[in-house]
């Protein structure tokens, strides 16, 4: 059927969709979540297709794209293309085949990421494939043939390095803020770090928020390695690149129910890392009460998994089992991030001292990991680190001269205070995060929390636990409301 193309001026930001006008969708026989062959010229693609029953909308003989499509097919409104009916993919099987309970097979692993990649799943199928994987776990070999097939089906950056150093948090710390302090120190040693980090998903701010607040973040790979050609080390967005391309698609679908499969998630983390060509990865496991992982039991079961796939992938991989019972670091929010991490490299007097530590020995960890002979304390105390990190902010597009008093906070503000005298007995880390993110964190850069006591601190009636900070009013008042309780005095 040959249609007249309206573009509706809609994204879907990643699947490949399309309107039809319900008389030539009955006069085709298919209805909505059909698959459907369009043609123009020689370039050919699949669609996912949704039934207008308004008239008005999409008219008969008319086809409403959506932009994907628009720009795929590189076709403008007005002109015509063909339609037909065509077949479901091969994947929707193995999905309704894995939600039996089944295991999948290398071959049937690659189909499914395959067409992930090329936009052939919606994202309602998508979201089948994660209950799948959460209802009935991988198995060791699943965990690596998806692994394999995301790599294969996505870009890589081969940096020419025999020693690719790498670390990753399981996250649910608020700032914890290491790999901004580990990646200098690494790269002022003489080890390469190619650093992917992610965006927000549920915290105040991810590492590539808070590296924003000093740099570019968003580069091709080829940018990529000029980068690290000349400072060792870089802090870039991997969400930039088509890196683990498919992962992205999961992480997308999984997370509006909170869904975190374990094999998805040890998958994800470690074809990030393979992207880059990482040989030896330093993996943290925080536990705590409300921490992501909250029993030593689970950390130490993700460790042995970790391990195993990493010698699958032909990583050498360490992972550390940290204390999360409490955020690490004292601002939690992008700028007030950005803030802690410049003052401990400038060896500021307002330097956090346990984000400080942590990235100390986390760094020692992966010296010991690649055989290499250097000290973090020293590289952090002589200011090599912050010369470093210097160099990578340039490098980056972004300032050099940034000092932590340059970085703007949200203009309004409020301070939460203890009720009674004591210690510091427990703080929630995920109601520290909502207040944070309910002020405006990540979105806006300014927003977040400062926090001045940590556990086992003591306070006096009345004194300051954390400021909260917004630019809106009204975020300000909801996140005093929800203030209750994030802080307990013993």
């Amino acid at each position: 059927m040959k249609l007249k193309v309206k573009d509706v001026n809609l994204s879907t930001g990643g699947p490949l969709i399309v309107i039809l006008n319900y008389k030539d969708a009955k006069k085709l026989d298919i209805h909505s979540g059909d698959r459907v062959l369009l043609k123009k010229g020689r370039k050919e693609i699949i669609a996912a297709l949704n039934v207008s029953e308004i008239s008005r909308s999409i008219k008969h003989k008319e086809i409403g794209l959506l932009e994907e499509v628009m720009e795929v097919l590189k076709i403008k409104k007005g002109e015509e293309l063909e339609l037909k009916p065509t077949h479901t993919p091969a994947s929707i099987e193995f999905i309704r085949k894995k939600l039996d309970g089944e295991k999948l097979s290398k071959k049937e692993i690659k189909i499914i990421v395959k067409d992930m990649t090329e936009n052939d799943l919606t994202d309602v199928e998508l979201a089948y494939f994660v209950s799948a994987c959460y209802k009935n776990r991988l198995s060791h070999d699943e965990v690596e043939n998806l692994t394999k097939a995301v790599l294969e089906n996505g870009e890589k950056i081969k940096l020419g390095k025999k020693i690719i150093a790498d670390k990753h948090c399981l996250g649910g710390i608020p700032n914890n803020r290491t790999t901004m302090l580990i990646t200098p120190i690494l790269a002022a040693a003489g080890l390469t770090i190619a650093k992917s980090s992610s965006r927000s998903i549920t915290s105040a701010a991810g590492t590539a928020d808070t590296m924003e607040v000093l740099s570019k973040i968003a580069f091709t790979p080829e940018k990529i390695k000029k980068i690290v050609k000349k400072a060792n080390g870089c802090i870039i967005w991997g969400g930039a690149m088509e890196l683990a391309g498919a992962d992205d698609k999961l992480i997308k679908v999984r997370y509006p129910l909170r869904l975190d499969p374990e094999g998805l998630m040890i998958s994800s983390i470690l074809a990030k890392k393979a992207s880059v060509g990482s040989t030896h990865v330093l993996i943290d496991i925080p536990i705590g009460e409300t921490a992501k992982i909250n029993s030593k039991k689970k950390a130490k079961s993700l460790k042995r998994k970790f391990i195993h796939l990493g010698k699958r992938l032909g990583m050498n991989i360490k992972v550390i089992i940290t204390d999360g019972s409490q955020p690490i670091g004292n601002g939690i929010g992008p700028n007030l991030e950005a803030r802690d991490v410049l003052y401990i490299l400038r060896r500021d007097k307002k330097a956090p001292k346990d984000l400080e530590k942590k990235s100390i020995m986390m760094a020692d960890k992966i010296f010991k990991l690649t055989k290499t002979k250097a000290s973090a304390k020293i590289i952090l105390e002589s200011g090599l680190a912050y010369t470093k990190m210097k160099e990578i902010i340039r490098l980056q597009n972004g300032k050099s001269s940034i000092k932590p008093e340059d970085i703007e906070l949200a203009k309004y503000s409020y301070n939460v205070k203890s009720t009674r005298r004591g210690k510091v007995s427990f703080i929630d880390n995920k109601k520290i995060t909502k207040v944070a993110r309910i002020a405006g964190a990540p979105e806006d850069k300014r927003a977040g929390v400062y926090l001045y006591k940590h556990l086992k601190t003591k306070v006096k009636k009345n004194e300051i636990l954390y400021t909260i900070y917004s630019d809106s009013e009204d975020k300000l008042k909801y996140a005093k409301a929800i203030s209750k309780d994030s802080v307990k005095i013993s």
